[in-house]
């Protein structure tokens, strides 16, 4: 009976053994991801996109870790034995990538999840440790373990330094604000918004580079105890190698020791080949950033003394001095209760503060090691490409030198954030975030809009925001919904394409050019209008235009159905405003509701045709009999681009905003979203350079309603003129 039962309670185990080796595989894949994006982007310390400290990769460690942590499983064959091995170094591997995502995370988040990454941690510290304790009569020599207790020790190490580095974070992006904020006041030119294309790919530049040197996880990535874990990282990995080894030594072959017996059945084998994939790939990472740490300290300021090289800067104990000298909780009234709190938090954050000073010194003894080995062999790499890297660099120059001005002449370094204690950057890493910059602004440029572009060399002025809409039309309200930059192009747009007579390929190239500038419209209202006064004004442009370019709908009216009526342009000019007027005239008559007495709470459609209703008759009124049809598709066209011109003056406001992301974390990807916007608008931005913009401050030039008031004038037929 016994052994029956045994039996159905082992049956499942090879399906939850390929549970585990799902998880391993997602966790690998993750890390696989990691490595490939930081050598696709030229980013050798390898950047945590995809594997990060979160919950979910946590939780997935978590069911990884499952044939590590079963203390019913025996280690007495070698198959069990080498996955308990790989499971821990694979959870240590995992860990080592870790560190540098810290960076990106808020001091909340970092808590929480450091928190659950210890208690992850030390659960399977002490599992491993409870059941080489009580199996300790039965183990084989000691050498059978070992690499079991390195791995333990190894991880136990591994989660120290993560939490060391998650101490330092705070006060490192401290540091790199103040010293942004900074930089900013001193470089004045980013402070207007620049509208030369040559100053505007100057100022991106220098943005990007203190973006790119001033990343958290590049300043961890960098930092001695990162590149100490990265170090512990590659031994854990060479462990396991070494692991592999014995195991197949000890059954006289590969073949009998793939045959060997465990519990988890078939799928043992696939969680061993799944760990061991997870921990190659997942060592890359740690193995590039401690090269990388090294380079710099190489090319760096070696020859500084020991005792320089040994002083542990203030940003690595501020966090905890600071939680020490902190006053005690009010909420304890007893003196003496308060007295010996305060001490016993003393004591204990003094230990903490030894042991921080400790573990940096040590790191730093290991970089000093570590650059005084490998010195000779970077020295040897370095003559060898020292032609080579001369000459693309030269080659470089030359090929950019237009665009940087000065080509290598402009002085960088003011730009690159470095920590106190830290080394130098080499010119060549210099280079390689330079040129990262100029691919960012060169994937934009390929995603140019041609169509927009066609469409705004239309455009000679700005009078079309004036013109569009004349102040003549009678109102349906007593007041008018206020404008966005959207809404007008989209309704003129809407006539445009509803006018008969008008060649099929012309109407089809204006719906193209109105959805790419529609799309940077949106851009430019995201981040302009903070207040969202005019979200339901842009919503039911959204919502209209939609229809017209899926379907060439106003409101499900066929705007072509008119040129196969042939119909003319006068009297679709009326059909269309008398729509509009109707909608807007039967919305009032149902509807009592106080807050419809403010334009700005009517449905989308009801605005959409309360615009309708004024273009259409401001057009129509100023309709000259003796004017074709193509003729005044044009002359909406050149409307059109009009205030697509007005608004996109906008643009290097928008690219100068997104410098200034508030969050240290976000801006790197803020100042990439700035350089693939500047590449994309390129071109409009050297069309309006042309241009003379009106005087406007930055606040009213954001607002199509403010273009109005100045350019309004008493005319009485707008489209006239």
């Amino acid at each position: 009976m016994d052994t029956r039962i045994q039996e159905q309670l082992e049956a499942p185990m090879p399906w939850i053994g390929m549970y585990i080796a799902a998880a391993s595989l997602v966790c690998s894949l993750a890390m696989a991801a990691d490595a490939f994006n930081g050598f696709r982007s030229k980013r050798l310390w390898f950047p945590c996109k995809y594997f990060s400290l979160s919950a979910t990769s946590l939780t997935l460690l978590a069911v990884s870790m499952k044939f590590s942590v079963d203390i019913t499983s025996t280690i007495f064959t070698n198959i069990d034995w080498l996955v308990k091995v790989s499971s821990l170094i694979f959870m240590t591997v995992s860990t080592g990538n870790f560190v540098s995502s810290l960076g990106c995370m808020n001091d909340k988040e970092m808590l929480t999840n450091v928190v659950a990454l210890g208690i992850l941690v030390i659960t399977i510290v002490v599992n491993v440790w409870i059941q080489l304790f009580q199996l300790k009569p039965f183990l084989p020599p000691i050498f059978m373990v070992s690499e079991m207790l390195f791995a333990t020790v190894f991880m136990l190490v591994l989660l120290v330094a993560l939490v060391s580095c998650a101490i330092t974070i705070p006060t490192t992006k401290r540091c790199v604000e103040s010293r942004y904020k900074e930089t900013q006041k001193l470089d004045q030119r980013e402070e207007q918004a620049i509208f030369n294309i040559d100053e505007q790919r100057e100022a991106a530049i220098r943005h990007w580079l203190m973006a790119e040197t001033g990343s958290p996880q590049f300043v961890i990535a960098r930092s001695a105890v990162c590149t100490f874990a990265s170090a512990i990282s590659m031994v854990a990995a060479l462990t396991l190698v070494e692991a592999y080894v014995q195991a197949i030594s000890r059954n006289e072959g590969a073949i009998s020791f793939w045959k060997a017996y465990s519990v988890y059945g078939w799928s043992t084998k696939w969680i061993l080949l799944v760990q061991s994939f997870g921990v190659a790939v997942g060592a890359i990472s740690p193995t590039f950033r401690w090269f990388l740490a090294v380079s710099f300290k190489c090319s760096g300021n070696f020859r500084k003394s020991f005792k320089k090289e040994f002083k542990v800067e203030s940003y690595w104990i501020q966090r905890l001095v600071d939680w020490r000298d902190s006053y005690p909780s009010s909420q304890i009234r007893h003196h003496k209760c308060r007295k010996y709190l305060y001490c016993a938090k003393s004591t204990i954050l003094n230990f903490f503060i030894g042991v921080q000073i400790v573990l940096v010194r040590i790191s730093r003894l290991h970089v000093r090691v570590s650059t005084s080995l490998m010195c000779p062999l970077f020295a040897c790499f370095s003559l060898v490409n020292k032609s080579e890297n001369l000459f693309k660099v030269w080659n470089s120059n030359n090929r950019n030198g237009s665009e940087l001005g000065d080509g290598t002449e402009i002085d960088l370094s003011r730009y690159v954030f470095l920590l106190e204690g830290e080394s130098e950057l080499p010119r060549k890493t210099i280079m390689n975030i330079y040129h990262r910059a100029d691919k960012a602004m060169q994937r934009g440029e390929k995603l140019q809009p041609e169509n927009l572009v066609n469409l705004l060399q239309n455009s000679n002025d700005f009078r079309g925001v004036k013109d569009f809409d004349s102040s003549l039309i009678p109102s349906l309200h007593f007041q008018e919904p206020p404008n966005c930059w959207s809404l007008p192009v989209v309704t003129l747009a809407s006539i445009a394409v509803s006018l008969p007579n008008v060649a099929n390929h012309k109407a089809k190239q204006l719906v193209q050019s109105v959805s790419e500038g529609l799309s940077l419209v949106k851009l430019i209202d995201n981040n302009l209008d903070t207040n969202g006064e005019l979200l339901r004004v842009q919503n039911a442009a959204a919502t209209i235009w939609l229809g017209v370019e899926l379907f060439c709908k106003w409101q499900d009216k066929n705007l072509r159905e008119t040129s196969i009526k042939g119909k003319n342009s006068k009297e679709v000019l009326h059909e269309l405003s008398g729509k509009a007027e109707m909608i807007v005239l039967d919305f009032k008559k149902d509807v009592n509701d106080l807050l419809m007495e403010n334009p700005v709470n009517w449905p989308a459609k009801v605005i959409a045709a309360n615009s309708m209703y004024r273009i259409s008759r401001t057009v129509c009124d100023g309709f000259d009999y003796e004017t074709d049809d193509e003729a005044l598709f044009d002359r909406l066209t050149v409307v059109i681009a009009d205030i697509f011109a007005a608004c996109f003056t906008n643009l290097a406001r928008v690219i100068t905003a997104k410098y200034r992301s508030n969050a240290v974390e976000e801006r790197e990807k803020s100042v990439g979203e700035a350089l693939h916007l500047l590449g994309k608008t390129r071109r409009i931005i050297e069309l309006l350079q042309h241009h003379e913009v009106p005087f406007l401050d930055r606040d009213r030039a954001a607002c199509i309603e403010d273009w109005r008031a100045l350019f309004l004038q008493d005319i009485e037929n707008p489209l006239d003129q």
